[in-house]
């Protein structure tokens, strides 16, 4: 086994995921069997076995200095794996399917005339059908199920992605047959339709944990932690997934479902899942003891008391949801309010917990009006493990409507109306009686405390006399991304940075004699995406080795490199001195939100913030929120839940964790409505405005509020017609009006002049998306530069910016520049041993 001399800071941040990742994990199934009392001989298959998978692809990548696999987990823990032959014969099995693949999309390229690394970014290969002998010895087995998916493509509905296909569901079944002791291990980033395998008795999403995911696989089976983790999205069979919005269309997605997203939908019409969301087993076992309900003004409060009633240790998260009366608007049968997970509790050992929420914080938007309201009603309290084990604990009741805040049309208009479910909804028996036995609390209008506007930001005049000295081409410069006049297309992939190497981009450096530093862009959200080593001499710093993500390198041979800007290998064409610039790959999205645990969700953003303080990282591109719309969304990996509401938590914790390192920021995106990959450039999202706002928005409003992240990220879907990040009444007025927000506000990654096929709709445009207080696009070229100029000039067809507008966007940028890049002292990039 090759070992490994790593870094002081890498070793600490590593102990700090293996110690927590159980918490990530989710046990669907178990009967006793684990964890297991010895090590010894232990049967490995499954895709996920050797090929383990640590993050997904795209910008969810890290480059890590090495990660474990499960094979290597097993055998650090000293397991004796059995069926090393079965492995080696899989991986050729997998390689063969992997150069068919990758001469489909090749030839589907050139058929199309799409260049290939456009068709491949993202696409993964299905699982192969293969017949391979499953025997090995002992009496344990483990068959690691994998699906891998990123930027770029969406899912699809068949075997070897969201479906298992013919040869797994043998091979899993025949497995579970023939050994004494079983576990059906999913090394995923999503949702896979498990029907066809429910028997199997130990099911365990291990999900991908990044560095430390073979490690702590074996941690688990061998009971050195216990799993504690929860669903974020609920696991269905395929058909059983709400059927009424559109998903994946090229053009128009509509979001016909409305408010009905996830398990909102499931317990609205009575359709059980596989598995609900919150759902999570432990190998011990909790009983929530008493529950007592109480008001402070408009705040809730509900103590509750856990007691672990099993014979090992562990960890329990407990939910409250709030069943909302429907008046003039319908509401689903239950939502998330509050959630606490508790202490690792010892058998027998009972805490209590308080589970605190506003009922400010269950409006619903009411778009006639356009006001953010609570109708008068009984606010069913719902205490429970998961979705589907709620119990009613009281009820709030309000006599009267209160309107808690008085808000403006934004988002534009969909061409449909949102769909209502009928009246069935999900019941427990004895809830009828339960209801009628809760104890009321009497909430009253004047309970409530009329809500303030936040302050707008007021630019520094040091800081607007600096702005207004600038020329409109310097204005330009600071207004889109940095750039080198003739490279812009190697800036497709996320890799567009020249003072980090490896970094996804930065804002302009051809102000510096002016006092305005550039601001570094990393890309997230599973760590740090730099190179993994860069070198050093007299023209600067330059890239070691190949900076093209591997998941590229087939779609691209050296004519295509070339013309992506991108080098063979640095370090053979220049002769400074090597440095390293090793990362840690933490958890995906999923898989942090899955612990419920808001504490180690901060410990992960320290992680990233102190590795950006060694780097010189100013802005990390993370993290991402997106909602988890339908189980195929290509990037479902990179957010965390179906529920704005622990979405929101989840991205303030971690922001919270990165700003807590002077001169580091994050980037909370994509804002808003981006839940496919199709098309992914030019799709247009279709929403209602109370969709919109109460599922959509409600996790950005949430984590700006709690934390003030540094910067904001637009997303390439357009919203009812108009991009993002032109789109004034999202960005101005809901953003900045009003929540308050007070960073700078960005473009996704839109490289004009990289552009391919013929849509519905162009590309967003920088000199509309400044007007509509976008501050920078991203990453910067040519094209944006003069479209800004154009536009101040009058001569743009299209839009015209006035110099005002301009400034107001370049003062937000140097405002954060002074915060971030301003407060760095020299960047450690060369770091020697032992620091």
């Amino acid at each position: 086994m090759m070992i490994l001399e790593l870094y002081p800071y890498e070793i600490e941040h590593i102990e700090t995921l293996r110690r927590h990742a159980s918490e990530c994990m989710v046990l669907l199934k178990a009967n006793g069997d684990f964890p297991l009392s010895n090590i010894g001989e232990i049967a490995l298959y499954g895709s996920g076995s050797r090929q383990t998978i640590k993050g997904g692809t795209g910008s969810g990548d890290v480059n890590s200095r090495f990660y474990v696999t499960v094979e290597q987990g097993l055998e650090n823990a000293g397991f004796t794996i059995t069926t090393k032959d079965w492995m080696d014969r899989y991986d050729r099995v997998q390689e063969l399917a992997h150069q068919e693949f990758v001469a489909g999309i090749k030839f589907k390229a050139q058929a199309t005339g799409v260049p290939a690394i456009m068709l491949g970014m993202g696409a993964v290969m299905p699982e192969p059908e293969y017949e391979l002998p499953v025997e090995g010895a002992g009496d344990t087995a483990i068959y690691v199920l994998s699906r891998n998916s990123g930027e770029g493509s969406d899912r699809n509905v068949v075997g070897g992605d969201l479906l298992l296909t013919e040869t797994e569901i043998r091979d899993i079944k025949a497995i579970a047959n023939t050994y004494k002791q079983f576990m059906l291990v999913l090394n995923v980033g999503g949702v896979v339709d498990l029907t066809p395998v429910m028997e199997v008795p130990n099911i365990l999403i291990l999900s991908q944990l990044g560095v430390v995911t073979g490690d702590a696989l074996a941690d688990v089976l061998l009971g050195k932690s216990c799993p504690s983790g929860k669903l974020t999205t609920t696991w269905a069979a395929w058909e059983d997934y709400s059927p009424i919005g559109d998903f994946g269309l090229e053009d128009d997605t509509r979001y016909r479902e409305g408010v009905y997203v996830g398990y909102r939908y499931f317990d609205s019409v009575s359709q059980t899942p596989l598995f609900p969301f919150g759902f999570g087993l432990s190998y011990t076992k909790f009983s929530i003891v008493e529950s007592v309900a109480s008001l402070d003004g408009s705040r809730v409060n509900v103590n509750v008391t856990v007691k672990n009633v099993g014979s090992t240790s562990g960890k329990e998260v407990v939910q409250l949801y709030v069943s909302v009366p429907s008046g003039k608007l319908d509401q689903p049968f239950q939502t998330l309010a509050a959630f606490a997970k508790t202490e690792e509790l010892d058998a027998g050992q009972g805490q209590q917990i308080m589970l605190s929420f506003a009922m400010e914080e269950l409006t619903s938007y009411d778009t006639e009006r356009t006001v953010d309201v609570l109708e008068a009603g009984d606010y069913l309290l719902r205490v429970g493990s998961s979705s589907r084990d709620t119990h009613i604990c009281g009820i709030v009741r309000m006599n009267q409507e209160v309107i808690t805040r008085q808000l403006s049309h934004a988002g534009g208009t969909p061409d449909f109306e949102d769909w209502k479910p009928e009246a069935q909804q999900w019941t427990y028996a004895g809830e009828s009686d339960k209801r009628a036995n809760a104890p009321v609390l009497i909430l009253s209008a004047d309970d409530f405390v009329a809500g303030v506007n936040p302050a707008i930001l007021e630019i520094d005049s040091a800081v607007r006399n600096m702005v207004e000295g600038l020329s409109d081409s310097e204005l330009a410069w600071l207004c889109v991304g940095n750039y080198r006049s003739g490279n812009e297309s190697g800036s497709v992939i996320g890799n567009a940075a020249f003072t980090v190497v490896g970094a996804a981009g930065e804002t302009t450096t051809r102000l510096k004699e002016k006092g305005i530093p550039p601001l570094v862009m990393s890309d997230g959200p599973a760590g740090l995406r730099l190179s993994r080593q860069y070198g050093v001499d007299e023209l600067g710093v330059y890239p070691v080795g190949e900076s093209i993500p591997p998941t590229l390198l087939d779609f691209m041979d050296d004519e295509v490199k070339a013309a992506l800007g991108f080098q063979k290998s640095g370090g053979a064409e220049r002769s400074g001195s090597i440095y390293d610039q090793y990362c840690t790959a933490l958890p995906i999205g999923t898989a942090l939100a899955q612990s419920w645990n808001m504490d180690f969700c901060r410990a992960c953003g320290d992680i990233v913030g102190d590795e950006m303080e060694r780097f010189g990282v100013h802005l990390w591109l993370a993290p991402a929120f997106n909602i988890h719309r339908s189980p195929l969304c290509g990037r479902n990996y990179e957010y965390f839940s179906e529920d704005p509401l622990i979405s929101g938590r989840v991205a303030a914790a971690i922001t919270h964790g990165v700003q807590s390192h002077p001169g580091c920021g994050v980037t909370i995106k994509h804002y808003v409505a981006n839940n496919q990959e199709t098309n992914r450039f030019r799709s247009n999202s279709v929403v209602s405005e109370r969709a919109l706002r109460d599922i959509y928005l409600r996790g950005f409003k949430i984590c700006i509020e709690e934390s003030q992240p540094y910067a904001l990220m637009t997303s390439y879907n357009l919203l009812n017609g108009v991009h993002t990040s032109e789109r004034k009444d999202i960005i101005t007025g809901i953003l900045r009006e009003e929540w308050g927000f007070d960073g700078i506000v960005m473009s996704d990654w839109v490289v004009n002049g990289v552009q391919h096929g013929t849509k519905k709709y162009p590309y967003a445009k920088a000199a509309k998306s400044i007007k509509a207080g976008n501050d920078v696009m991203m990453p910067g070229s040519e094209a944006d530069h003069t479209d800004v100029l154009t536009a101040l000039a009058g001569t743009n067809k299209t839009i015209t910016l006035t110099r005002d507008e301009v400034q107001d966007c370049a003062a937000r940028i140097i405002h954060i520049v002074f915060k971030l890049a301003g407060a760095k002292t020299q960047p450690s990039n060369i770091i020697d041993k032992g620091v």
